[in-house]
């Protein structure tokens, strides 16, 4: 939630994110919800929250254990953008209907347009990236933006918008962690790479990375589902930096490209320095190492990355030693595991948003296996 950028952008036979030239296709219409199969989820997985209608992407668990989901705009069947889920099991536009009006044409400013990312921390806000493109095409008319809001008046707190400079209308800004010990909030950028440092004292805010090797995605690496690898009629699917995680220390920024298995670190003492050089910046990247093709990912306290691998169906987690261990694997309910919460309680929830399913991978027909769904699954540290 990731967050994600399906590319669509097309140089050559290759799927490429740092062009804008949105690849056009005739849209099916979703099934009917008649239609829908349920499939008892792997042991260990509870089924939370389920929409027959509308592809779901990002999700937040708040300190007080009040749970939100967001929706992109990536198709044109789209209704709200950021809900809360209320004891009745229903979406609850959140923080209100004006912010989930948005129609094409509207002004996008004081609007979400197709939020990407959301972030509860550890103040009881919750954080909402809304990248502002609109089937995966460029900036909706410069309104990309981070919104916070105070989850115990449920209202708009502050709303940081950026410069061309650092997120223009190529950009697609894609997943937000926060560090409130310092005053931070760390942003990937999956079509340009990189990160994007915004200083919450000031406002300010930086892009690096984006001209770094660790934030591209490795061209030798064939992302696979299905048997195949995952392509357009263009090409090969590729995209660079997406997920993002903030380690518990507050210490290092985690990241790495969403079409290969490499993860990597950068200290967040130099990125915290906007006095840095880019060469500064880059001298204090590191690689974690090699693991799975993962979309989002979460620390727990301990230290503990989770991550969900997208070509075998399964969630892992990579200890503080680097000893990676299976989780859960569920072929026929975590297809394209997205983005990740983990509850107070102890419970890390994992959205399902099935990218490889949609129009653009399968020659303009719709395989979506309805409905999209969230699961948890119990932490045993």
């Amino acid at each position: 939630m990731k967050y994600l950028f399906l590319g669509l952008l097309m140089t050559g036979s290759t799927i490429n994110l740092t062009k804008a030239n949105p690849l056009t296709v005739s849209r099916k219409t979703n099934v009917d919800s008649s239609e829908i199969v349920k499939t008892k989820p792997a042991a260990g997985l509870e089924e939370v929250y389920t929409d027959a209608d509308y592809q779901l992407a990002g999700v937040a668990i708040s300190p007080k254990g009040r749970m939100f989901v967001s929706y992109p705009y990536w198709l044109e069947k789209h209704s709200y953008s950021v809900v809360e889920i209320g004891a009745d099991k229903k979406p609850h536009p959140f923080p209100n209907a004006a912010w989930n009006s948005f129609k094409k044409g509207d002004d996008g400013s004081q609007k979400f347009v197709s939020v990407q990312a959301i972030y509860a921390d550890d103040k009881n806000n919750l954080w909402i990236l809304d990248p502002a493109n609109i089937s995966f095409g460029d900036v909706y008319q410069q309104s990309n933006k981070l919104v916070q809001v105070d989850l115990s008046t449920n209202k708009v707190k502050r709303v940081i918008r950026f410069s061309a400079d650092v997120a223009g209308s190529k950009s697609f800004l894609n997943d937000v962690r926060v560090d409130n010990a310092h005053g931070f909030a760390y942003l990937s950028n999956t079509t340009l790479g990189g990160l994007v440092i915004i200083d919450l004292n000031t406002g300010k805010s930086r892009a690096v990375l984006s001209g770094h090797a660790s934030a591209f995605t490795d061209p030798a690496y064939h992302f696979t589902l299905n048997g195949k690898e995952l392509a357009t009629p263009q090409g090969a699917f590729k995209a660079n930096t997406d997920g993002i995680a903030l380690s518990p220390d507050n210490a290092w920024v985690y990241y790495k490209s969403l079409t290969d298995n490499h993860l990597h670190r950068v200290s967040t003492k130099v990125l915290r320095n906007f006095n840095s050089t880019e060469s500064d910046v880059e001298g204090q990247v590191e690689k974690v190492g090699d693991f799975v093709t993962s979309d989002g990912m979460v620390f727990d306290k301990a230290g503990n990355l989770y991550l969900g691998d997208i070509e075998n169906s399964r969630i892992v987690r990579i200890s503080p030693d680097k000893t990676m261990t299976t989780l859960v694997v569920d072929k026929d309910n975590l297809i394209w595991p997205d983005s990740y919460a983990i509850s107070k309680d102890g419970y890390l929830y994992i959205t399902c948003s099935q990218i490889h399913e949609m129009l653009f991978f399968n020659n303009g027909e719709n395989k979506t296996q309805y409905p999209y769904k969230v699961f948890r699954l119990k932490l045993n540290n």
